[in-house]
């Protein structure tokens, strides 16, 4: 697993010392956004920049046999489905503020590559 945590501090750090704006922060793409409103699941955590609403998780992955873009997961059954797979398979956990659109990727997880068994 690889987690972004201390990246992400970094810039809300830079962010609240005025050495970056709320426009370098505050871009995510419009699909994202789209996501985090329809499949994403709501968070604790309070935006750290515009601090009026509810962080929104939302995960991707990536692999072979799946777009480039990547594929949206939108229930547990769904990231399970994927875990099943013989393929290896990165699933991207992010954050995004729908009010601001704020985001930051949190982690990446390796899953899938389960391994077939051999004379069963």
């Amino acid at each position: 697993m690889v987690d972004h945590r201390l990246e992400r501090r970094a810039l809300i750090n830079e962010y609240r010392r005025g050495r970056l704006g709320r426009d370098q922060l505050c871009d995510a793409h419009p699909e994202l956004i789209r996501a985090a409103k329809n499949v994403g699941v709501q968070s604790t955590v309070t935006c750290p920049i515009c601090e009026q609403v509810k962080l929104v998780l939302v995960t991707y992955v990536f692999g072979p046999r799946l777009p480039a873009h990547g594929r949206c997961v939108a229930t547990k059954a769904d990231l399970a489905q994927f875990s099943g797979r013989t393929d290896e398979l990165d699933a991207y956990v992010v954050e995004a503020c729908t009010n601001c659109r704020w985001h930051h990727l949190l982690r990446v997880l390796p899953i899938g590559g389960r391994r077939a068994q051999v004379g069963r």
